[in-house]
């Protein structure tokens, strides 16, 4: 499975939504405290890009010590319909400032220095130290695992389907389930949701005999687990 500290930097380098918590800003619309865009330096440190005159940068500017703590939250939502679609939540704590210079007019960007970091997901909830978050490479899949699923279950649903036959003796808990919908993929394999209502829900992983390094090797893998349901 992915270590908790990959699936946190992942989740940041994704394309998941993200607020800034604040103290003192419960009031600001989530909007007002939400990058344009995020990305992860050599050290660790998160790269966050605002608008010059956004209440983060204000806060930042104006900070004691020139160091805002504040709280990155990020939320994970699944790109098909499925009954509970939050997949999961991180949050990347640490002290916020201001990097000039590095922005086009009209923005700024912020340099987030991680202090702590957790996550709540589909695999369970961990802590992560900052010195694993900074070692920790994003899952090669991330860039394309919406695309990827939206095309699995809109082309191949009755091959998402078929998968439950390989699920042995749970496979009559899978068969009254009206839904079928692919929820996650990564390099270690796919998680597949059946659910017949909110309150009933049944979620298989089938895992990759070793895992995946690109979109090739997914499709291979892919395929392998379509016959082997097939069969």
């Amino acid at each position: 499975m992915p270590s908790a500290a990959e699936r946190t930097r992942t989740l940041v380098q994704s394309t998941c939504s993200a607020v800034l918590l604040i103290p003192g800003a419960e009031h600001l619309r989530p909007e007002q405290l939400t990058p344009e865009a995020r990305a992860v330096g050599p050290d660790g440190e998160v790269f966050l890009l605002l608008p010059a005159d956004a209440p983060p940068v204000r806060a930042a500017t104006h900070a004691q010590d020139d160091e805002l703590p504040v709280v990155l939250e990020l939320t994970d939502v699944a790109p098909v319909s499925v009954p509970h679609r939050i997949r999961g939540r991180a949050w990347v704590s640490g002290w916020l400032t201001c990097v000039p210079g590095v922005a086009e007019p009209g923005r700024m960007m912020l340099r987030l220095e991680v202090g702590e970091a957790r996550v709540d997901d589909l695999w369970g909830t961990a802590r992560v130290e900052p010195k694993d978050f900074a070692a920790a490479t994003p899952d090669p899949l991330h860039t394309h695992e919406t695309e990827l699923l939206q095309h699995l279950h809109a082309a191949h649903g009755e091959h998402v389907r078929a998968l439950g036959g390989l699920l042995g003796e749970r496979s009559a808990v899978v068969a009254p389930m009206r839904d079928v919908a692919p929820l996650a993929l990564d390099r270690f394999g796919l998680r597949i949701r059946f659910s017949s209502g909110p309150q009933r829900c049944f979620d298989a992983r089938f895992d990759f005999p070793e895992p995946v390094r690109d979109v090739s090797g997914l499709r291979r893998e892919m395929h392998r687990l379509f016959d082997a349901a097939r069969d």
